[in-house]
């Protein structure tokens, strides 16, 4: 296994980060297990989860974890573990507990993950979301407590634009606290515009850009050609709409003899603003088909063959649409 840092600080983990994502409402408790211990085994060591997910059951996830957990075997020391705060858990618990942020919902809500995960700190607690309504004194006052408590080492950031990044750390700063250490992202392939400000950002500031969705909800995946009838009307047309893009790329796929989710995840760990794009797999050998793409290298050629059939900004902002 390969290993980074995560963003400006000295904390190291893998260049795969295991998503959780599907434990529970697609993977069975026993199946999650043997996952996660797979990982461990392989040298994955970055765990990614959020307070939400089991979605209809939320937290269920968070619970499968910390039931690994509780088996011991320094399963928790081992790992580096993500989780997040922002969504709805459970609107009969009040407005101030509905999606948001605040001193207040922050509070409760990493408690009640700590809870389910059976431990007593994350090492990264995320902003699932920016939160407009709230402020940077306020969230910064709320995070500073939970790291000085040992309950969050670090603070992450997803789906914040660059500006949102930028004005947090300049708030950090006059706080003197630290601020986010990285940025959990959509960015593959088929969705190219976090190179526009996102990732230049993510750099200049020195956080570590997390990727998330890598195979784009699978239409990177394998076969995503001929899974019709097993993918919502949507994510059809999505297919629909880039239908000569990912045909070119299965038949560049074919050539180098790299099935399509490797490609797509060995093109990511090429960018050396990207720390660990976020697998999740379902199974133990959609597991083993990750952890392949560490083996592979993509040559200029190849690279250059990804940027034409999925054309980017070219360059980042304000060049790529001016002087």
């Amino acid at each position: 296994m390969d290993y980074t840092y995560l963003g400006r600080t000295g904390l190291r983990v893998s260049r795969l980060c295991l998503g959780t994502m599907n434990f529970g409402p697609e993977t069975e408790e026993k199946d999650a297990f043997r996952i996660m211990d797979a990982a461990l085994d392989a040298g994955i060591n970055f765990f990614d989860t959020a307070n939400v997910y089991g979605w209809e059951r939320k937290g269920w996830t968070e619970e499968i974890i910390g039931r690994w957990f509780a088996q011991g075997g320094s399963r928790r020391e081992r790992v580096v573990l993500a989780t997040k705060v922002y969504g709805d858990m459970d609107p009969n618990d009040g407005p101030n507990n509905r999606g948001g942020l605040s001193a207040y919902k922050i509070r409760r809500h990493l408690d009640a993950s700590l809870k389910r995960l059976q431990t007593d700190h994350v090492e990264l607690y995320q902003m699932h979301h920016v939160d407009r309504n709230a402020t940077w004194d306020e969230l910064w006052g709320a995070f500073e407590v939970a790291v000085n408590q040992g309950k969050i080492g670090y603070v992450g950031a997803s789906n914040f634009a660059g500006w949102h990044l930028a004005i947090a750390q300049a708030a950090a700063k006059e706080h003197n606290f630290l601020g986010l250490v990285s940025e959990q992202h959509q960015y593959h392939l088929l969705c190219r515009l976090p190179e526009l400000e996102v990732l230049p950002a993510a750099e200049g500031l020195g956080l570590g850009v997390i990727p998330w969705s890598p195979l784009a909800g699978g239409l990177l995946g394998r076969n995503a050609l001929t899974k019709t009838g097993q993918r919502s009307a949507r994510a059809q047309e999505t297919v629909e709409k880039n239908r000569a893009a990912l045909e070119a790329f299965d038949k560049l796929c074919k050539e180098i003899g790299e099935p399509q989710d490797v490609v797509a995840l060995a093109w990511l760990l090429e960018n050396p603003a990207v720390t660990a794009p976020i697998i999740g797999p379902r199974t133990l050998e959609q597991l083993n088909d990750n952890l392949h793409t560490l083996e592979v290298k993509l040559d200029e050629a190849v690279m250059q063959r990804l940027h034409e059939i999925f054309p980017g900004p070219g360059k980042p902002a304000p060049e790529a649409y001016s002087w």
